[in-house]
This record gives structure tokens, C-alpha cells and sequence, in this order.
């Protein structure tokens, strides 16, 4: 065998891994996808249908991105701390049942429910099934 086709075959070889672990990567960001929608509380579905998942080949990296764009996960997520609530259009907050118009309201904040920290720390067990089932093995 000729160092040029030597150099072809093991070409071919890390194409064949790269492309395998990159399916893996791949299979991996969808799992973790999976239990963060699991795990997500759910009242309208809203934030449990905005976790999505987005993967990006730049090359000599390869990069699976699981989130959401739903501006309250974070407060989801860690919860938040007593706070505040002004009106935003009027000059005051009203609702049935209230004796009468007030400027703000005192709520107690919200207890944390992580969805996302706890799906992303299994994305290593995820990837080894994922390796291992591809036939590689990570040490």
C-alpha cells in the first residue's frame, strides 16, 4: 500500500468518525431536547414548545445549542425573588373581585423549576449511549 492511498483510507476513516460523531452530537441534543420538554412545567405549552434544538458545523467544531427564546424561562428556570407589580399601560392595577384600584401589588415571587440545568447535566450519559451504540468509546 502506498503512502497515498494510506492517506486516502484514513481520510475516509476520520470522515466516517467525524460524520458518526457529529449523528451522535446530533441524537444527543435531541434527547436533551426531549427531558427539558419533560421536565418544563406546563399551563398554555408555550415554553415546553419553544425548546428547541440547533446544531452548527463550523468546520474544525461542531456545536449542538439546546434553549429556548421564551423571555420569562429564565424566571422559569431559577425562579424569581419578591417583587413589585406596576400597571404598564394604566395608572393603576384593577381586577374583579378587588376592593378597589391599586398602584402596585406585592407578589412573593416564584420558587425555581429547573427544566433545562437538569436535561443539559445528562447530555454527557447521553452522548456516551450515543458513542458506545455508534461503536466508539469515550474515556
Amino acid at each position: 500500500m502506498s503512502s497515498r492511498q494510506f492517506e486516502r483510507g484514513l481520510r475516509r476513516w476520520v470522515g466516517r468518525l467525524s460524520d458518526e460523531s457529529k449523528r451522535a452530537a446530533d441524537r444527543t441534543g435531541t434527547r436533551v431536547q426531549n427531558e427539558a420538554r419533560r421536565l418544563a412545567p406546563v399551563d398554555t405549552g408555550r415554553l415546553r414548545s419553544s425548546i428547541v434544538t440547533r446544531s452548527e458545523d463550523h468546520g474544525r467544531t461542531y456545536t449542538v445549542t439546546i434553549g429556548t427564546n421564551v423571555n420569562y424561562a429564565s424566571d422559569v428556570e431559577n425562579g424569581t425573588a419578591p417583587h413589585r407589580i406596576y400597571p404598564r399601560r394604566a395608572q393603576a392595577l384593577y381586577w374583579p373581585g378587588a376592593a378597589h384600584p391599586v398602584a402596585y401589588v406585592n407578589h412573593p415571587g416564584t420558587a425555581p423549576h429547573p427544566f433545562l440545568g437538569p436535561a443539559i447535566a445528562m447530555a454527557e450519559v447521553y452522548l456516551r449511549e450515543e458513542l458506545a451504540r455508534a461503536g466508539r468509546t469515550v474515556r
